[in-house]
């Protein structure tokens, strides 16, 4: 199934930590660096490649339920330092979600 999105039509609130959807923290993150990433917050894909672990619900493990923040921000991963809130890709990943929310 494909789903066309027009990150034109996103609320042009300002993205922050207080207002922040955590949707990033569905995506896969590959480690390609090493952060100090804790040990039981990694994954190996069927290639041997290592990951961020997910829980079964599909967030982060390393995601704080509650606060809906890193609780590991000072060793995240490279990918998640790169991925900026309020960028092109983070508004995308907004709306993923707000389309298969519906």
């Amino acid at each position: 199934m494909y789903i066309a999105i027009n990150i034109n039509n996103i609320s042009k609130t300002e993205i922050t930590c207080a207002n922040c959807q955590a949707c990033c923290c569905r995506l896969e993150v590959l480690l390609v660096t090493d952060t100090g990433v804790p040990y039981q917050h990694i994954a190996l894909d069927e290639w041997g490649g290592e990951t961020m672990l997910r829980l079964e619900d599909g967030w982060c493990s390393a995601l704080d339920r509650d606060t809906l923040m890193c609780s590991i921000y000072e060793n995240r991963p490279w990918n998640c330092r790169e991925f900026e809130m309020g960028s092109y890709d983070c508004l995308t990943e907004r709306a993923v979600e707000v389309v298969v929310s519906y």
